[in-house]
């Protein structure tokens, strides 16, 4: 099977418009729902995390499912938690296509969606029929809508506290969202003295929402941060009893890549996922790891191609880890042999 896949995208899929491949495989498993959701979750053993119990250590990142659609299906490719979104107050479109473009030589993907959704009110309607006895753990990521200007942190707790009490009944987990390189002034909120009362207001209103601590908050932090605001976001994530961190989103750093530098401008500007973030990342886990003890949840995201890359991202202190673009190269059967791979 994954040699077909190769030859599958090598051929096929490579030659096609990467948005088009992803809306394919989308429609794919919205169809397969019934059978796919009934499919016992393979491979692992459970993990305590945050309260939860995660089938296994693997997840998929937010990006794929944007709109809650096929989260329930996603166990029968072996992730025990999924994370959809990242979700908006308002719906929105993203920005203008061409958006997502793969670089198959350094099996990375450039991707500069913009956050395009369906907004808090239709996701939530969606998860309103979730059955919790079924399927991955579910993570629900919540960002910044694009018209709320980031200099405004009056308009900008609003806007997340819309997402927030509409989507935090609903979710397993809560991520806050500040460190895409796609919605203009996101990663502007990384700074500690703007992040530090946006994470304590949406704590008070999942708070009020569901319940004091019922949900478990975590952020999302880039790659490109420096080591010191690395480990000030460490701190203050200790300091406001945050359940946990996830490390990293996607970078706009394109060193080190083999692609032929033409085709990387090409793309134009965006977040660069898949194999050249893995270094990265990982040496972001071990930061936070030695910042924080025990004392937080660590998800490894970032630059995960092999079993070996992932018990890498364990080893430098991750509890759970996520992929997205080693997906895409990998195939539908890949994750399940990482799956099985972490158990080997």
């Amino acid at each position: 099977m994954p040699r077909v896949y190769d030859r599958l995208f090598d051929h096929v899929l490579v030659r096609m418009d990467a948005e088009k491949a992803h809306h394919l495989t989308y429609d794919a498993l919205r169809a397969g729902g019934p059978v796919l959701t009934r499919t016992a979750i393979p491979g692992g053993a459970p993990v305590e995390a945050m309260g939860l119990t995660f089938p296994n250590r693997l997840g998929l990142a937010a990006g794929f499912d944007k709109t809650a659609q096929v989260h329930d299906r996603m166990g029968a490719f072996g992730f025990g938690h999924v994370e959809i979104g990242t979700v908006t107050a308002l719906a929105q479109p993203g920005n203008p296509q061409p958006r997502l473009f793969r670089l198959p030589e350094d099996r990375a993907i450039v991707n500069r969606m913009g956050f395009n959704n369906d907004g808090a009110h239709a996701v939530a309607a969606r998860l309103e029929r979730r059955r919790r006895d079924r399927g991955p753990v579910l993570g629900v990521n919540i960002g910044k809508s694009k018209v709320v200007p980031d200099h405004d942190q009056a308009q900008v707790e609003a806007d997340y506290e819309t997402s927030t009490r509409l989507l935090a009944p609903h979710a397993d987990y809560l991520v806050v969202n500040v460190s895409s390189p796609n919605t203009p002034g996101l990663r502007n909120l990384q700074a500690v003295e703007k992040l530090a009362p946006l994470l304590a207001h949406v704590r008070r209103t999942a708070d009020e929402a569901v319940g004091i601590g019922k949900v478990p908050l975590l952020v999302k932090i880039a790659p490109d941060l420096s080591d010191e605001d690395v480990l000030a976001v460490a701190d203050m994530a200790l300091d406001l009893g945050l359940s946990g961190i996830i490390a990293t989103n996607t970078t706009i750093s394109r060193d080190g890549l083999t692609t032929d530098a033409a085709k990387v401008e090409a793309c134009g500007a965006g977040g660069l996922s898949g194999a050249p973030l893995r270094e990265r990342s990982t040496e972001v886990v071990r930061l936070l790891r030695g910042r924080v003890g025990d004392r937080l949840t660590l998800i490894g995201v970032g630059g995960i191609s092999t079993a070996e890359d992932a018990r890498e991202r364990l080893e430098a202190g991750a509890d759970l880890v996520q992929v997205y673009s080693g997906l895409i190269y990998g195939g539908p059967t890949w994750s399940r042999r990482l799956a099985k791979g972490l158990t080997d």
